[in-house]
């Protein structure tokens, strides 16, 4: 099941940093992954999984084949960092068959070739070497990435500090709570711009006795 689509365009343009407070503060994946091509590259879509292994890549082909326009194909490797999990034109691929990016917990290659391609690529790093295609592998099943689960279906949001899951039976209700961490993060930041050197929250718990003066 796929998450309607106005909620996927709801994140549209969203940082990463309030879609984990929507989420109560925890969601987003081991800070290692992060952009490899562009490196300042934004994502929104549709997580496809696929669970590779490490120092393999076939479970990528048969995330390809049931791939849609707007997917991102998030591949678990077990954040094995001895191979890649795929190059350039995997990647060409992808963009070829509408994938909008690409997330892994292991490793990519052929970043000259990435940047080419223009897809989004987010990774924990960089490795020439080479995997093999043996399988076995899992296409659409739950994978644990980064520290985090992950459904197809759920909504990748991306950026330059990181990559967040949202899970998409609590899209709805986290779409409602990103209005208003938005609104609150807006109002905050107009009274910084104006001279704010300490917001009300704080000055009320250093006025309070949970202080204790040593």
């Amino acid at each position: 099941p796929r998450p309607k689509a106005k909620e996927v365009a709801a994140f549209a343009g969203a940082q990463t940093g309030p879609v984990v407070d929507a989420l109560g503060g925890r969601a987003a994946l081991d800070y290692r992954i992060k952009p490899i091509a562009p490196l300042t590259a934004t994502l929104v879509g549709v997580a496809v999984t696929c669970h590779c292994g490490p120092a393999d890549n076939l479970g990528l082909f048969g995330a390809l084949d049931v791939a849609r326009p707007g997917d991102i194909i998030v591949c678990a490797a077990d954040a094995y960092t001895g191979t890649a999990t795929t190059g350039d034109l995997v990647m060409g691929m992808y963009r070829n068959k509408g994938v909008v990016g690409f997330i892994t917990d292991g490793m990519v290659r052929d970043v000259v070739g990435i940047v080419a391609v223009g897809l989004p690529c987010f990774a924990a790093g960089v490795t020439p070497n080479s995997p093999v295609r043996n399988g076995p592998a899992t296409v659409g099943l739950p994978v644990t990435i980064g520290g985090v689960q992950v459904e197809s279906g759920d909504i990748i949001v991306a950026d330059g500090d990181g990559v967040v899951v949202v899970p998409r039976a609590r899209a709805a209700k986290t779409i409602e709570a990103l209005q208003a961490v938005r609104a609150a993060e807006a109002a905050l930041e107009a009274k910084v711009k104006a001279g704010l050197q300490m917001p009300e929250f704080a000055k009320a718990i250093l006025a309070s006795d949970r202080v204790v003066e040593v």
